[in-house]
């Protein structure tokens, strides 16, 4: 096992070095001088030429390379543009209230589509598949800003049951209050799309002979479904789940723009907006990162959950 965690892990370097790579050379040839940017309109070629030394730009291409390396290396991406605080402040700072939401909302969805998608695949063909994957198929019709609006309108200011926006100090109070219609709009967009993959993975397992030997040894068709049928189809469910956690991350930024949250979404769209380059390369590189980390974990998941598994 440990062989493996570390053969993966050398393997991860080339990987991570081409996102280096690729972000550094968009950045500095697709982006713009930043001189510029920071500088404003009314500015002298002097204080251009102050601030692209005191950035380091104004180096060779190697030497900006070296420096960006290094600034990953110690986890320092220097300062954000707009606000001159800290980038890794900033990315600490934000991600506490992504993950509030992203966990409860990763956990139930999962368990939701899980357990549904148990229940009508034994049924397949039926009035009842026929019925959810329509419902299912409707669901995914409708944009994410539908249920949003919708949510705010209903829930939020006709019902009075959340608040609107906005996000609080405690994490009981976040959790509870502020998070729970957020949760709840994105369990509505997400649970359908995947209940309709874990479908097709337990449809894969059910017609296999393994599970027709289950039945004729007399065992009970909640043991046939929970216990040998989930587990195998456990194996493609990890991998859907772990690789979509990082890309949640940052795709909930509508959530968290429409609701105030304070997270690494909402702070996203904030630097897009405001060119704020050191924020975007540093969560760009962080995701890539955490995406080929979850993907590690996923493998080791695999073993767990299923000890004929062999990591190669």
């Amino acid at each position: 096992m440990i062989a493996y965690i570390v053969r993966r892990l050398w393997q991860m370097l080339p990987t991570l070095l081409g996102v280096i790579l690729l972000v550094f050379f968009l950045f500095n040839w697709v982006g713009g001088d930043p001189a510029y940017i920071l500088a404003g309109k009314m500015s002298s070629q002097e204080q251009i030429a102050n601030i692209r030394t005191q950035l380091g730009i104004d180096q060779p291409y190697y030497v900006q390379l070296w420096i960006f390396i290094k600034q990953i290396l110690t986890f320092n991406f220097g300062y954000s543009w707009s606000t001159g605080e800290a980038v890794s402040s900033i990315i600490g700072s934000r991600l506490g209230p992504s993950l509030t939401v992203l966990i409860p909302l990763t956990i139930i969805e999962t368990l939701i589509a899980i357990a549904l998608a148990l229940v009508i695949a034994f049924r397949r063909g039926s009035l009842t598949d026929r019925a959810v994957m329509i419902a299912c198929t409707v669901g995914m019709s409708v944009s994410i800003l539908v249920y949003i609006i919708v949510g705010q309108y209903v829930f939020a200011y006709q019902l009075s049951l959340f608040p609107v926006q906005g996000w609080g100090n405690s994490f009981a109070e976040n959790l509870l209050r502020y998070s729970a219609l957020p949760i709840l709009i994105a369990l509505a967009v997400g649970v359908a799309p995947n209940l309709r993959l874990f479908r097709t993975f337990i449809l894969d397992e059910v017609n296999q002979d393994y599970v027709r030997t289950a039945r004729a040894k007399g065992l009970s068709e909640a043991r046939v479904k929970w216990v040998h049928v989930l587990r195998n189809a456990a194996i493609p469910i990890i991998t859907h789940v772990m690789s979509n956690l990082p890309a949640l991350l940052i795709g909930a930024f509508l959530i968290e723009r429409f609701f105030s949250i304070p997270g690494i979404g909402r702070e996203v769209i904030l630097a897009v907006e405001r060119s704020d380059f050191p924020v975007i390369k540093a969560i760009t590189v962080y995701v890539a990162a955490a995406t080929m980390a979850f993907n590690l974990l996923a493998d080791l998941m695999y073993q767990a959950v299923d000890p004929r598994v062999q990591l190669k």
